[in-house]
C-alpha cells in the first residue's frame, strides 16, 4: 500500500461517516400520548386527595407470615423468571440493532491446491498450438518448439498441462450499509422502547405476583376464621344434641324437637366441608405462587395464627398520578413508541440502499513470502440498490406498521381506562363493605342478646326448644357474615393497593446474564 493510499483511506471513511450522520430520518417522530383523565376519582370520599403511601403496602396487614410469603414469591416464582428472560431478550435485540450502525468485519484465512488437466483447458490448447506464447524460456532461437516451449508458455500466464499450484491467503473483509434514511436509527429507537417495555412488564409482573400471593393468603385466613366458627358450631350442636336426647328420654321435650336438633347438627357438619376444601385450595395456590409444589405449605399454613388486622383506607391520589405510577400503563406507552419507530423502519425500506465493501488480503504461492508487502491485494466497492418494482410489497409493509401503531395506541387507551376503572371499582367496594360490616356487627350484637333472652324463657317454660335453636342459628349466621365481611374488606383494600399501581419501587429486579437459569439447571442435573 502506498503512502497516498494510506492517507486516502481514513479520509474516505470519515467522509462516508459524515454522510451517514447527516442523513435524514424518515417516518413519524414519536410523541407520548396525552391521556384524558378526570380531575379526581368519582368514588373518592373528599375532593382533597393526598398522594398515597404505597411502598411495601402488604406490611399494613401486620402479618410476618404474609411478608415472608411475598419475599419467597418474588425470589422463586417462575412468572418473574419469565419476565426477566424477556428483558434479557429485549436487551440482546437492542445490541443487535445498534450493531447495524457499524461495519461488519470478518477475518479470512485459507489455502488452495489446484492440479491442471493434461487433456483440457487453456494449458492443453497452448501446448497443442505450439506453446511459446511469446517465446518462453524453452523456445530458444527456434521460435516456439512444441516441447519445452509449451512449458515456457507458462511464463505468459498459462500453466502447463499436468502442472499444479498451491496458494495461501489471509486477510480481512468488511461491509458497511450507510444509514442515509434513518432505518437503523428507527430500529434502534424501537428496540430501546421494547427493552423499556419489558422492564415495565417485569414490574407489573412483580406487582401482580405480590397482589395474587397476598389475596390468596387473605382468602385463606378468612376461610380459617370461618372454619373455626363452623367447628365451634358443630361442637355446640353436638352438645345440644346430647342435651336434647337426655331431655327427650325424660319426656321434657317432644320427639320432634330432638329430631330437629339432629338435623341442625347435620347442617352444621355439611357447612364445614366446603370451607375446609376451599382453604386447602388457597394453600395450593400460595405454594405454586411461591415456586413450590402444591402440597409444600399445607402443614405450615395450617397452624393457627392471630386475627389479621384490617388496614386503614388509603387515599387514591389523583388520576394523573395513577398513570405515571402503574407499570402496565407505562409498558403500553413504550409499546406505542416501539410501534411508531417500526413505521420509520418500513418507510426507510422504500428508499435506495447504499453500502461499502472492502477486502485486504495477503496472497502468495509460498508461505515464506506471504507476509510481505508484495503479497498485499486490496479490493473496494461502493454499491447502490434502488427499489424499482415490487408490486406493493414495501408499501404493504408500511401499511402493516401503521396499523400496528394504531393497535398499540388503542391498547394504550384501553389500559388507561382499565386503570381508572380498577381504582373506581375498588373505592366503591371498600365504602360499601365498610357500611355492610357496620350493620353486620350491630346485628351480631343483637343476635347474641336475643339468644340469652330466648334461653331464659325456655328454661322458664315460656317457649319451646325450637325457638332456642333458631336464635342460636341466627348467631352462627351473623358470626359467619362478620368474618366474611372482614375478609372482603381486607381483600378490597388489597384491590385498591394493586389498582393504584404502587409498591414496586422498592422491589429488587435483578437481570442476570442470559443462560444462567439453563446453566444452573444443567449443573444440578449433572450432580444427580
Amino acid at each position: 500500500m502506498t503512502r497516498a493510499t494510506r492517507m486516502r483511506a481514513p479520509a474516505l471513511l470519515a467522509a462516508m461517516a459524515g454522510v451517514t450522520l447527516a442523513g435524514c430520518t424518515v417516518g413519524p417522530n414519536y410523541r407520548p400520548p396525552e391521556a384524558s383523565t378526570p380531575a379526581r376519582f368519582g368514588e373518592a370520599v373528599t375532593d382533597t386527595q393526598p398522594a398515597p403511601v404505597l411502598s411495601g403496602w402488604w406490611h399494613q396487614y401486620q402479618d410476618p407470615e404474609l411478608d415472608r410469603l411475598v419475599a419467597t414469591a418474588l425470589a422463586q416464582s417462575p412468572d418473574i423468571a419469565v419476565a426477566v428472560a424477556r428483558i434479557q431478550q429485549a436487551r440482546a435485540q437492542e445490541r443487535i440493532a445498534r450493531a447495524a450502525y457499524l461495519p461488519q468485519v470478518n477475518a479470512t484465512a485459507g489455502t488452495t491446491y489446484q492440479r491442471f488437466s493434461k487433456n483440457a483447458g487453456l494449458a492443453s490448447l497452448a501446448s497443442l498450438f505450439g506453446g511459446g506464447s511469446g517465446g518462453g524460456a524453452g523456445g530458444g532461437a527456434s521460435g516456439g518448439g512444441s516441447g519445452s516451449g509449451g512449458s515456457g508458455g507458462s511464463g505468459g500466464g498459462i500453466s502447463s498441462p499436468g502442472s499444479s499450484i498451491q496458494t495461501y491467503s489471509a486477510g480481512f473483509d468488511a461491509s458497511w450499509e450507510l444509514d442515509l434514511f434513518g432505518g437503523v436509527t428507527r430500529q434502534v429507537e424501537g428496540s430501546r422502547a421494547r427493552t423499556e417495555a419489558a422492564v415495565w412488564n417485569a414490574r407489573d409482573a412483580q406487582l401482580s405476583l405480590v397482589a395474587e400471593t397476598a389475596d390468596a393468603y387473605l382468602q385463606l385466613r378468612s376461610l380459617q376464621e370461618r372454619e373455626a366458627i363452623a367447628r365451634n358450631e358443630v361442637a355446640r350442636q353436638e352438645g345440644n344434641l346430647k342435651i336434647a336426647a337426655d331431655t327427650s328420654r325424660a319426656g321434657l321435650i317432644a320427639e320432634g324437637d330432638f329430631v330437629r336438633q339432629r338435623a341442625e347438627l347435620a347442617s352444621a357438619q355439611a357447612a364445614l366441608g366446603p370451607i375446609v376444601a376451599e382453604g386447602k385450595a388457597q394453600m395450593h395456590a400460595i405454594a405454586v405462587l411461591t415456586g413450590q409444589t402444591p402440597d409444600a405449605l399445607i402443614v405450615e399454613l395450617s397452624r393457627p395464627r392471630p386475627a389479621l388486622a384490617v388496614p386503614p383506607a388509603v387515599p387514591p391520589g389523583l388520576p394523573s398520578e395513577l398513570l405515571r405510577r402503574r407499570p402496565d400503563v407505562r409498558a403500553a406507552e413504550r409499546n406505542l413508541a416501539a410501534a411508531t419507530a417500526d413505521i420509520g423502519v418500513a418507510v426507510a425500506d422504500l428508499y435506495p440502499k447504499f453500502s461499502l465493501t472492502g477486502m485486504a488480503q495477503l496472497i502468495s504461492t509460498a508461505l515464506s513470502n506471504l507476509f510481505t508487502g508484495d503479497s498485499l491485494q486490496l479490493t473496494g466497492a461502493a454499491n447502490a440498490t434502488f427499489p424499482v418494482l415490487d408490486f406493493g410489497r414495501r408499501k404493504g409493509q408500511v401499511a402493516i406498521r401503521q396499523a400496528a401503531a394504531d393497535e398499540a395506541y388503542a391498547q394504550y387507551r384501553r389500559t388507561v381506562l382499565m386503570a381508572l376503572r380498577d381504582t373506581e371499582d375498588a373505592l366503591i367496594r371498600i365504602r360499601t363493605e365498610q357500611d355492610r360490616r357496620t350493620v353486620l356487627i350491630a346485628g351480631l350484637t343483637d343476635a347474641r342478646r336475643a339468644v340469652g333472652s330466648v334461653e331464659a324463657r325456655w328454661r322458664s317454660g315460656l317457649t319451646d326448644f325450637g325457638d332456642v335453636l333458631a336464635a342460636r342459628q341466627s348467631v352462627l349466621s351473623a358470626e359467619d357474615q362478620v368474618a366474611e365481611s372482614n375478609g372482603n374488606l381486607r381483600r378490597d383494600l388489597l384491590s385498591l393497593y394493586k389498582a393504584l399501581g404502587g409498591g414496586w419501587e422498592d422491589l429488587p429486579l435483578t437481570v442476570p446474564a442470559p443462560g444462567n437459569a439453563v446453566s444452573a439447571y444443567t449443573r444440578a442435573k449433572s450432580k444427580e
